[in-house]
C-alpha cells in the first residue's frame, strides 16, 4: 500500500504531519509513505533522524493556505503539497492521500485532480460524530456540498452503508435520514423526496431520525445535505465544548471543588475521550475515484497516524471500488 501525506496541511503541519508518518511507518512496515511538502522544512523537522526504508519525501514548492480560495489555489498553485499528492493517486503512484489541509481546496483537489467515480454527481464528506456508546456515526455531508438532491442523499447512504461495512466491519449498518421528527411525511421537499429513493436502496433504512437522538447512536450511517450537516456539527462541538468549561469554571470554585475534581478526574478524562477526534484520525472524501481522507486542522501526531490506520483498512477492504461496483448496478 502506498499512502501520500500533505505534509504541509494542517495547524500544526510539518511537524504534526512528519511525527505522525514516522510512528505509522514504524508501525506498518508493508505500507510505503510519502510526505509531499516543502524538502527543506520537512528535513528540519527530522533535524537528522533517518528516514525509514518505507517513508520518502517528494518534494513540492507551494503550499495552500487555509484563506486561499480553493477553485483558484487549486488550479493556480500546480506545485502545492495537496495537489501534488492528488496527483500521484490519479496517476497511480499512490494508493490514497491524507491531508489536514483547506477542506474546500481538498475538494476541490478530489474533484478537479483526483477526479469523481463514474455515477457519482455529488461526492461527499464523511467525518464520524463520536456517540456515548462508542460506536460512533459516520455522518455524510458534512458541509463538502451546501446543496443537494435527493439522489445525492440516496447515494450519500449507499456509499455511507459500504464504507461502515468495508472499514469498521458493521454488518448491516443502519441508515438514518437526518429530519425534524421521525414519520415518514416529515421534512422540507427533499427530504420528503429523498425518504422513498433510500427505502429502495440495499441497506438498512431505519427512517428518519432526529438530532438530540444522534449522541445516543440512533443509527449507524447518518444521511443530510451539507448545509444542515455542517451546521449540526458545529452545533454538538460548541455544545461539548461549553460544557467542559462549565466544568473546568465549577471545579476551579474553591479548595473545595478541586479535591472534587481530583478525585473525579481519570472520569472526566475518559469523558473527554469520548469526543475526541484524534482517535477517528480522518474524515474520507466518498464518490473520488481514488482514496481521498482529510484530518482535522487541528491534527497532532496521533491524529495522522490513526488517518493511515484508516486508509490501511479502507484499502485493504477494497472500498472505493466496492462503491463504484454497486454504484454502477444503480
Amino acid at each position: 500500500m502506498r499512502i501520500a501525506i500533505d505534509a504541509m496541511g494542517g495547524d500544526n503541519a510539518p511537524e504534526a504531519t512528519v511525527e505522525g508518518a514516522l510512528s505509522a511507518a514504524a508501525e506498518w512496515k508493508d505500507t510505503d509513505i510519502t510526505l509531499v511538502g516543502d524538502r527543506e522544512r520537512i528535513e528540519s523537522v527530522l533535524n537528522g533522524r533517518a528516514l525509514p526504508t518505507n517513508l520518502s519525501i517528494r518534494h513540492a514548492s507551494e503550499t495552500i493556505d487555509a484563506q486561499d480560495e480553493p477553485v483558484k489555489a487549486v488550479r493556480r498553485k500546480k506545485d502545492a503539497s495537496m495537489v501534488v499528492a492528488g496527483r500521484m493517486v490519479r496517476e497511480g503512484e499512490a494508493d490514497a492521500m491524507i491531508s489536514a489541509g483547506n477542506t474546500g481546496a481538498l475538494m476541490t483537489t478530489g474533484l478537479l485532480v483526483v477526479g469523481r467515480m463514474e455515477g457519482i454527481e455529488r461526492p461527499a464528506l464523511a467525518p464520524m460524530i463520536p456517540t456515548i456508546d462508542d460506536q460512533g456515526i459516520l455522518a455524510l455531508d458534512l458541509g463538502a456540498n451546501m446543496d443537494a438532491k435527493p439522489e445525492h442523499l440516496a447515494q450519500y447512504a449507499l456509499m455511507g452503508s459500504l464504507y461502515r461495512q468495508k472499514v469498521h466491519g458493521v454488518t448491516s449498518p443502519r441508515v438514518g435520514l437526518l429530519n425534524v421528527g421521525t414519520e415518514a411525511g416529515k421534512g422540507n421537499e427533499l427530504t420528503k423526496l429523498a425518504y422513498p429513493l433510500i427505502e429502495q436502496l440495499p441497506v438498512n433504512f431505519v427512517g428518519n431520525v432526529e438530532s438530540r437522538d444522534v449522541l445516543t447512536g440512533n443509527c449507524d450511517v447518518l444521511v443530510c445535505d451539507g448545509f444542515a450537516g455542517n451546521i449540526m456539527l458545529k452545533s454538538l462541538e460548541g455544545t461539548a465544548g461549553a460544557i467542559f468549561s462549565l466544568l473546568k469554571e465549577q471545579f476551579t470554585k474553591s479548595l473545595k471543588t478541586k479535591l472534587a475534581a481530583a478525585l473525579i478526574m481519570p472520569e472526566l478524562r475518559i469523558l473527554k475521550g469520548k469526543l475526541d477526534y484524534k482517535e477517528h484520525g480522518g474524515a474520507p472524501l466518498l464518490g473520488l475515484s481514488g482514496l481521498v481522507l482529510k484530518s482535522h486542522g487541528s491534527s497532532d501526531g496521533v491524529a495522522v497516524k490513526n488517518a493511515v490506520r484508516q486508509a490501511r483498512t479502507a484499502l485493504q477492504n477494497r472500498l472505493v471500488e466496492s462503491i463504484s461496483k454497486e454504484i454502477s448496478r444503480k
